[in-house]
């Protein structure tokens, strides 16, 4: 893990998280660093390879983000993807500019065989484009290698500088082999050997988690989801004893979730805290219908809680989060700002604590789920469906209250318990109050009630997704029991958008 390492720059790319990801679902670890690192640092770490990621700027344009033109010179192996790409040639004298033709999403691309990163695939491929800007012209050295029907120069290389380029996305599962185009350049340029996994990730997270905690206490909150219930796993492990655990009942879970919650770690062998701030949560979230607005009440009452516990234990000790990849890149960490996260957008700097622990921080949902059953956590457990941190006000657009949440919390448990008997393949779904009200009929008299959506969505990584064809006659059922067995809901509708352009979650 640490001799072998891809270093991954980032130049404010929404993906650069899913990069590291793919590099290590390769097997070789993976570290993001922002682009202004030094080459002096660059070589201290002395990485295998380095990937420039993209991101929302134009090369050309004054103060768009860069690195150090010293980078290229250190011999190491070099990929640039979408922005990278450009900034590659940019640097090295060719010309970027703005496209004729943009292209976006799933495009065909005709592919060099003889490129060390496409040898062997079939072409023409399918690859995810997203670019306003392309090269036009290439620097000295360099030969392109990929074309599409609006982008003659759809990826290049100069072997002899150890640079590549491609203009689309290998690390999203829209682009056809592009898990095979990235391990090409992992283990055929870089040379890499491989040997990165859980289980080692998992003894060395234990080490930092000790060394960082020390002696002092650990307050985490519990919400029963995955992230969190890893988090207490991993924490009790690495310092037994010293973990408590407060589970905030900020009366905005789904039905029955309090209980299941109670239920499932009354047996473990944590200091478990349970915290009935339903009222507080509601009372602070009266006439709000901002988003961001929402998440950010939403975390600084869960900090405050936090808080006001850690006071009644006596000791600050570390507040614990189970922060991870998803939550960070959709914060705007380096990156357009998405959305916020109550436990990485909203917390404020005056806590009490000695400071945040974050084991998880750099791993993805499906990592995440490993390390729990390494752990020794039930599967049923690890493989809950994600749940936000906010809960329900986030599935509720505009001002959240009691009857709002206990319309969303019977529909939404129509929608999971008719999908999840469907056997339909999906990996997320829930319900979505919006804020709409329609005419309706129902009986003889008129209706203006509210219209309800149902997402459901097929992903591997959460940070793409496309909708899940669901039967008719499903969509069917679970629209005839909702509008039949709650009152104040005459329409359900259902989400068919991906992400992008949408994000899962409606807020």
């Amino acid at each position: 893990m640490e001799k072998e390492t891809i270093l991954i720059l980032d130049f404010g790319g929404q993906y650069k998280e899913l990069i590291a990801r793919r590099v290590r679902e390769a097997g070789v670890y993976s570290e993001i660093r922002p682009c202004s690192v030094s080459p002096e640092e660059v070589r201290a770490m002395a990485p295998a390879g380095i990937i420039f990621t993209g991101g929302p700027d134009s090369v050309y344009r004054p103060g768009a983000p860069s690195c150090h033109r010293g980078i290229l010179d250190l011999g190491i192996p070099i990929l640039g993807i979408c922005y990278g790409m450009q900034l590659i040639c940019h640097m090295c004298g060719g010309q970027v500019g703005p496209c004729g033709r943009s292209e976006y999403g799933p495009t065909e691309a005709w592919l060099d065989g003889d490129c060390p990163l496409f040898s062997g695939f079939s072409s023409p491929g399918l690859v995810l484009m997203s670019h306003t800007d392309q090269v036009f012209r290439l620097p000295e050295g360099f030969h392109p290698t990929a074309r599409t029907e609006h982008c003659p120069m759809a990826a290049f290389a100069s072997p002899e500088r150890k640079l590549w380029g491609v203009q689309f996305h290998p690390e999203v599962e829209q682009t056809e082999n592009g898990a095979g185009f990235l391990h090409r350049f992992i283990y055929r340029l870089c040379g890499c050997r491989g040997g990165y996994c859980m289980e080692n990730y998992l003894d060395a997270c234990l080490e930092d988690i000790r060394a960082q905690v020390g002696g002092s206490r650990v307050l985490l909150g519990l919400s029963g989801g995955v992230d969190s219930s890893v988090c207490a796993a991993l924490l009790a492990r690495a310092v037994p004893g010293q973990l408590t655990c407060i589970y905030v009942d900020h009366g905005l879970m789904r039905e029955g979730e309090s209980r299941q919650v109670r239920e499932a770690f009354r047996g473990m062998d944590l200091d478990l805290r349970c915290v009935d701030a339903g009222d507080r949560f509601l009372d602070r979230l009266a006439g709000v219908t901002e988003p961001e607005a929402k998440r950010k009440i939403i975390g600084r009452q869960f900090a405050q809680v936090f808080e006001e516990e850690a006071r009644k234990l006596g000791v600050p000790g570390f507040l614990a989060q189970g922060t991870i990849y998803p939550d960070v890149v959709e914060s705007g960490t380096g990156s357009a700002v998405i959305k916020s996260h109550h436990n990485v957008g909203g917390l404020p700097s005056d806590l009490g604590f000695i400071g945040v622990v974050e084991p998880l921080r750099h791993l993805f949902k499906d990592e995440v789920r490993r390390l729990g059953l390494l752990l020794g956590l039930p599967g049923n457990l690890v493989n809950r469906q994600p749940f936000p941190g906010p809960g329900l006000a986030v599935r509720i657009l505009g001002e959240v209250t009691r009857d709002k949440l206990d319309l969303l919390r019977r529909a939404d448990a129509i929608v999971r318990e008719e999908i999840q008997a469907s056997g339909c393949q999906a990996d997320q779904y829930f319900a979505v109050l919006t804020g709409i009200r329609s005419v309706g009929v129902m009986g003889d008299g008129r209706t203006y009630d509210y219209t309800l959506a149902v997402r459901c969505v097929r992903t591997a990584d959460f940070m793409t997704c496309t909708f899940a064809p669901l039967p008719w006659d499903l969509l069917g059922r679970i629209s005839s029991r909702i509008t039949g067995e709650i009152p104040g809901i005459n329409r359900v509708v259902y989400d068919i958008t991906s992400k992008p352009p949408a994000t899962i979650e409606w807020e």
